[in-house]
């Protein structure tokens, strides 16, 4: 092999290693990015959460379907987070218990209920 030889192939080899050293590089940001990306959704997704247990008690129906709605599709996007859904939509039903007699509960009391049977798979 020639000078000019073992030149070039340390020169293709020094590029082949280079390339893939910036390869590994941008994968590890792009994976930084991601967990970055997704800590962000969590965080936004966990002052929904706390914001709507605070407008489950508020006295304005729009309100409270507004909470409701908003705990239903968090439930819904984030599965890990189901079970405290559901927990908490049973914990005001049951703290809010009202015997309506003959007529239908309000219409929030019937989309809680509603969730809580269609997540129990009715």
């Amino acid at each position: 092999m020639t000078l000019l030889e073992l030149s070039e192939f340390a020169r293709n080899v020094g590029i082949v290693l280079a390339g893939g050293i910036g390869i590994w590089l941008a994968w590890l940001r792009v994976t930084v990015a991601n967990k970055q990306a997704e800590l962000a959704r969590r965080d936004h997704v966990a002052e929904l959460f706390t914001r709507a247990v605070g407008q489950l008690a508020d006295s304005k129906l729009e309100v409270r379907l507004g909470a409701i709605y908003t705990l239903r599709q968090i439930a819904n996007d984030f599965p890990d987070l189901t079970s405290a859904v559901f927990e908490l939509l049973s914990a005001y039903l049951r703290e809010n218990a009202v015997d309506y007699g003959e007529d239908q509960p309000p219409i929030d009391v019937r989309e809680i209920m509603a969730i809580l049977k269609q997540g129990l798979g009715g």
